[in-house]
């Protein structure tokens, strides 16, 4: 069995074996050498060890990953791929084989001297534990939270005030062109997809050739194959979170019987829970022992007998596929790479689980596919909305939905986390300002070619700031600015009332009585002209972001809405969701366009956040302070003092999300950027944010970076004789 790894001028792999199998151990192989450290990494991640060399910092992480018992739900869907599809379960082991000879072979990752570490042993289920650690939270679960929260502070109409797309959510563009509509006569797909940004990048480029397929695509480091984006030269894919709703969070009651824990069960009576301790080392720090238990339902992730950290009476089970089937959806990937047709993803995809995701694909022979893939079980209305009693019945899974399927409007289709093919399977959605931008660009032109695509990749056109212009509009139009006037913010409400009814719209001096000062009545006009593109090199766009900013913390802060900011006492891992400041930002068009907000007199928070502003203008570009921020297991000494300037936001085609009213920082981009053109697999075109190697000291750490940043592509090179041979194997 013999493999030739062979790279090109970006030090992307190109692999070659003369087997299915010894591709993956090829492919694992050359993984360990790029991204060893990474791979250690997810390593942990997926076993609960994280905080043994990242510290407290990581143990809330390695709590939930071993109270949602994700290593041994791995472990459950590796034994029954052995069963049921042992070529597959055949070709994993071969990865994995790969994995461990290539972190033992080479100079280590000097990451391990710093933390002590040596590299681990891969066992033939941690690729299912890396995938389904990486996609655990993709599903927001915890926005179930969310909603059960703001609707005890504000009532039930709350809710949909909030429904946005949350802060730890994920997700994409995608579009497919169709022949009709190109320059080649054939299908075009682009996209990129919008992750927290890691270095190394969560995304890996490679080239896997054997005599039965000949793969281009985007690998997850520590995952065999190519799972979510790839051309095999005459079909093409691609995906984007569908924003499907298939996890669930049960309430339960739980009762302790000397060393046991009891749950009561819908048929009202208490039932024999499975319960063991566990055992968690944190660097620094006395080991932690942590409770494990599981229902009928699922594991508990949070609370247990004596209710939550801070004694509030709670505990929650997680009810997710993977669990219940011991089915990780694997089956999968070997077809996909074998795929010829759309006919032949159509279906490979038949066996996806999670995460659910909408797919697109083309063929050479003008095939077309727009679908949804994965595994979203049949249960009430309410499982969705929040977390339901365990004890009461009506709550069980009785079945999966059949996946939705969808056409093309002319001659394109669009996916952006937007109600779609997905809408019967979710309940909240990406806003549609994404889609709908990339829809009128497309429509723009009647032939797109490849080369045509970054244009819409780059898009900075910000959709979203409509709401908050609107305000601003009706103040400079309302008032005479007065030099040196000092506007009163205070208001004075007509009615006043607690509790879940919305309080009356505040009227008085506040909504325009008092004139703008000529600063402020400046800066309003200066953002009414903007032409809203959210461009780095742009004062007008950061100016926009400053006033958008001052406006999410004086909502936040407002009495009416100040008290929904005291989280409970969940665990840290799932806080983000429950953090009122972002669910204020991210719902901020909600909020400034409702009939009523709860008494809040949103024209004073508007007219106090443009004087607020206007007295202390941004001295720069949105560029200066809307920066990278990548996530890195450990300081890196090689890492840039000051991360590079970002174009885009949060409901811009280029979504790079800062977290308005906290940071301009982007932690969430583009992972990767494809162009996957159909007449010619060589004139595709892809970008990842850093590079193709993990290494520290490597010449393709971060080559591609400044490619990433103008929204350039590097070409996508099958041809073996244009590649450098770098080993036999």
């Amino acid at each position: 069995m013999s493999a030739e790894t062979y790279r090109d001028a970006w030090g992307i792999p190109h692999l070659r074996a003369d087997s299915a199998a010894g591709l993956a151990r090829a492919q694992g192989r050359v993984t360990a050498r790029d991204r060893a450290w990474q791979l250690e990494v997810e390593r942990h991640r997926a076993q609960g060890t994280s905080a043994s060399f990242l510290g407290p910092e990581a143990l809330s992480w390695d709590r939930l990953a071993r109270r949602a018992r994700l290593a041994d739900t791995a472990r459950r869907c590796f034994t029954a791929l052995e069963r049921q599809d042992p070529e597959t379960a055949a070709w994993v082991r071969a990865y994995v084989d790969g994995v461990n000879e290539g972190l033992t072979t080479g100079e280590p990752a000097p990451e391990f001297a710093r933390t002590g570490l040596a590299p681990g042993r891969w066992e033939p289920w941690t690729p299912l534990g890396v995938w389904l650690a990486t996609h655990i939270l993709f599903a927001g679960f915890p926005a179930k939270l969310w909603r059960e929260h703001i609707a005890a502070h504000l009532g039930p109409e709350a809710v949909a005030l909030f429904a946005a797309d949350g802060p730890g959510t994920a997700g994409s563009n995608g579009w497919l062109v169709s022949g009709g509509r190109t320059t080649t006569g054939h299908a075009l797909i682009a996209g990129d997809s919008h992750r927290f940004i890691e270095e190394p990048g969560v995304y890996q480029q490679i080239h896997l050739s054997c005599p039965e397929f000949d793969v281009v695509g985007l690998a997850v480091p520590g995952v065999p194959g190519i799972a979510h984006f790839g051309h095999t030269g005459t079909v093409a894919w691609a995906i984007t979170n569908a924003m499907a709703d298939y996890q669930d969070l049960y309430r339960e009651r739980l009762r302790r019987t000397g060393a046991g824990v009891e749950a009561l069960g819908p048929d009202g009576t208490w039932h024999r829970a499975a319960r063991h301790t566990e055992r968690i080392d944190v660097a620094g720090e006395e080991t932690v022992e942590v409770e494990v238990i599981e229902t009928g339902r699922g594991p508990v992730i949070a609370g247990g007998p004596e209710g939550l950290d801070d004694g509030t009476p709670a505990a929650l089970s997680l009810r997710y596929p993977p669990r219940v089937t011991a089915d990780l959806g694997f089956g999968a990937l070997l077809p996909l790479l074998r795929a010829r047709t759309v006919a032949d993803v159509d279906r490979a995809l038949d066996a996806w689980t999670e995460p659910v995701n909408v797919v697109q694909a083309a063929d050479t022979g003008g095939g077309l596919l727009h679908r949804v893939a994965g595994r979203v079980p049949v249960r009430p209305e309410a499982n969705g909305l929040r977390p339901v009693p365990a004890w009461e019945p009506g709550h069980e899974w009785t079945g999966w939905h059949t996946p939705p399927r969808a056409g093309l409007t002319d001659g394109v289709a669009v996916m952006a986390n937007q109600r779609g093919p997905a809408t019967p399977l979710g309940v909240e959605f990406a806003p549609p300002h994404r889609a709908d931008r990339i829809t009128a660009l497309l429509a723009g032109r009647e032939r797109w070619s490849a080369s045509d695509m970054p244009t819409i990749h780059t898009d900075t056109h910000l959709a979203s700031a409509t709401p908050l212009l609107a305000h601003i509009k009706r103040l400079t139009t309302a008032t005479t600015p007065t030099t040196g006037t000092t506007p009163t913010t205070g208001t004075t409400p007509t009615t006043q009332t607690t509790g879940a009814t919305p309080l009356t719209q505040t009227t008085g001096a506040a909504t325009g009585a008092t004139p703008l000062t000529s600063e402020a009545a400046a800066l309003g006009a200066r953002l009414l002209a903007w032409d809203r593109r959210m461009d780095a090199d742009s004062t007008d766009a950061a100016a926009y972001a400053a006033v958008r900013a001052a406006v999410v913390r004086r909502l936040a802060a407002h009495p009416a809405l100040a008290p929904a900011a005291v989280a409970p006492a969940y665990p840290d891992v799932l806080q983000p969701w429950l953090a009122l400041v972002p669910r204020v930002a991210y719902a901020l068009e909600h909020l400034l366009r409702a009939d009523d907000l709860y008494g809040v007199d949103r024209a004073a928070t508007v007219r106090a956040a443009l004087e607020e502003v206007a007295a202390d203008p941004p001295a720069g570009t949105w560029g200066d302070t809307h920066r990278l921020a990548p996530w890195r297991a450990l300081p890196d000494a090689t890492a840039p003092a000051r991360e590079p300037g970002l174009s885009g936001d949060h409901d811009c085609v280029l979504c790079t999300s800062p977290v308005p009213g906290l940071t301009d920082r982007a932690a969430r981009g583009p992972a990767a950027r494809y162009v996957w053109d159909l007449a010619d697999r060589q004139n595709s075109r892809w970008v990842v944010p850093h590079g193709a190697s993990g290494a520290p000291g490597s010449a393709h750490r971060r080559d591609q970076q400044a490619l990433w940043l103008t929204g350039e592509l590097v070409p996508v090179v099958t041809d073996f004789t244009r590649l450098t041979k770098e080993s036999d194997d």
